[in-house]
């Protein structure tokens, strides 16, 4: 999961992770940290450690990011249960080890130099239906085919995660949402790990969700979403609906691009989209190097072919600032950029 902090000059506006663990604030999105690390243990490309395989120095983020963009980390490990991300938070707590913990990579923008530290890709993917409209998934289940099955099935509420990329565990951290529905709608139950490597579970009634918001953002001691629990309704529309949405989404976003899908939260109480707004403010197409402002949807910037990190930096620093001076509206990023070393 990853916790951030406000950005330095040098990362222009946009959000960091930070190594320090003092620095969790409210509102951000999934990190976890560690203190200040010992030595490698070793200088090998490959490690075994508790049947993980951990990579070293090879493993480039553009590979783990929708938007194509990011060099290679130090340490590199995937997860496929739920014991392996315990050994996995083992080995970096022991070795004094950085980390972060991704899925899909959709909502990240990793910076060329890579991260001086382990990325743990999140890949506990399975799917449980334990009764009608109840299903049970991992974390690292893809949440546009959680949204696909379910719907198919002819269970309502998560038909707009159809064209969504990302995992199940990201969208209920972020909370998800569009076309009037959002993901916390139909949680039941969210299953956790902390720090200290223990299982914890939390009720819907537990949990106070909001705009692109959930509890797990403010979570001190959270490690890392392993499962969730929907509860959904039957609707024989449900199908319909979703192939609709997808439809739409297909009409209205640069679909096929690579992007991490909205940059900005949308306002609140103004009436008006952070989309709308930076195509008013005459952006759509405006181009930072490799980095572009996609001319079918204005709140997607695309990575057009060889694009940078500090030419995507730049172009959002860009477009903030723009639309800052022609409406005094100050739009706020729902992507994460991850800082090489987490320093603030």
């Amino acid at each position: 999961m990853i916790s951030k902090t406000k950005s330095s000059a040098s990362s222009p506006s946009l959000s960091i992770i930070s190594q320090n663990p003092n620095h969790y604030q409210k509102g951000k999105t999934h990190l976890l940290l560690s203190s200040p690390r010992k030595a490698w243990p070793s200088l090998s490309n490959h490690i075994k450690w508790e049947g993980l395989r951990v990579i070293r120095g090879k493993k480039l983020l553009k590979d783990l990011s929708t938007w194509g963009i990011g060099g290679p980390c130090d340490h590199f490990l995937q997860v496929f249960t739920h014991s392996q991300l315990l050994s996995a938070l083992r080995y970096c707590r022991e070795h004094s080890i950085p980390f972060i913990i991704v899925g899909k990579g959709s909502n990240c923008l990793f910076d060329d130099l890579g991260y001086d530290g382990c990325v743990i890709q999140n890949r506990i993917e399975f799917l449980e239906r334990n009764e009608p409209g109840i299903y049970r998934a991992g974390s690292g289940f893809p949440f546009n085919r959680l949204g696909v099955q379910c719907s198919s099935e002819g269970y309502t509420g998560l038909e707009f995660a159809g064209g969504i990329p990302g995992t199940v565990g990201g969208a209920v951290y972020m909370n998800a949402g569009a076309n009037g529905q959002e993901t916390a709608g139909v949680v039941h139950g969210v299953e956790f790990v902390t720090t200290e490597g223990k299982f914890q579970s939390l009720n819907r009634t537990d949990l106070k969700f909001g705009y692109r918001s959930s509890p797990f953002q403010n979570m001190k001691n959270l490690a890392a979403i392993v499962a969730v629990t929907f509860q959904l309704k039957h609707s024989a529309s449900a199908r319909r609906m979703q192939q609709q949405y997808l439809e739409r989404r297909r009409l209205s976003q640069p679909v096929g691009e690579k992007s991490a899908g909205s940059v900005f939260r949308n306002p609140s109480n103004l009436g008006v989209t952070a989309g709308e707004l930076i195509e008013r403010a005459g952006l759509k197409g405006y181009r930072v190097g490799g980095a572009m402002v996609s001319n079918i949807h204005a709140n997607f910037f695309i990575n057009s072919g060889q694009s940078t990190s500090q030419d995507m930096l730049e172009l959002i620093r860009l477009v903030k600032e723009k639309v800052y001076q022609r409406f005094g509206v100050q739009l706020k990023e729902e992507v994460l950029y991850v800082h090489p070393h987490g320093n603030v």
